[in-house]
């Protein structure tokens, strides 16, 4: 149960105290809310939108039923299109692919972070040539 002075502010911020927050265990509750409305909520290093977006993704590859509806609705009240929302959950399912494709044939994580490197600095290459000919 969140304080009095959290469920305030919690009611200020979302319009009411969502039901959830009521399962929130006291020690954790002023903190948990604290946690999303200054890294989820607020401007950061990260615009809301992107933050969203992420969100979409990291909900749809836990396959969170409550998440992907909030993260989807967040989502669109940045402006991402249902398009967007789509892709956002493709990439999402991408890299579970291909995760569950390294894992499985137990590929050189020391192999594959050379070869990362080498991809970067390849495409930082292209892009410096592509910027040249402008």
């Amino acid at each position: 149960m969140v304080s009095s002075e959290t469920s305030g502010e919690i009611e200020e911020y979302l319009g009411q105290v969502p039901s959830f927050i009521e399962a929130l265990a006291e020690p954790a509750a002023d903190h948990s809310w604290a946690m999303m409305r200054d890294l989820e909520l607020a401007e950061t290093e990260l615009p809301n939108r992107e933050k969203a977006l992420i969100g979409l993704g990291a909900a749809a590859a836990i396959g969170c039923p409550y998440c992907i509806h909030f993260h989807r609705a967040e989502s669109r009240l940045e402006g991402v299109s249902e398009e967007g929302l789509d892709e956002a959950v493709n990439v999402a399912a991408g890299v579970e692919y291909f995760s569950a494709v390294l894992h499985g044939a137990e590929v050189d994580v020391d192999e594959f972070e050379r070869e990362t490197s080498e991809i970067v600095a390849h495409i930082e290459d292209q892009r410096a040539a592509a910027a040249g000919d402008d």
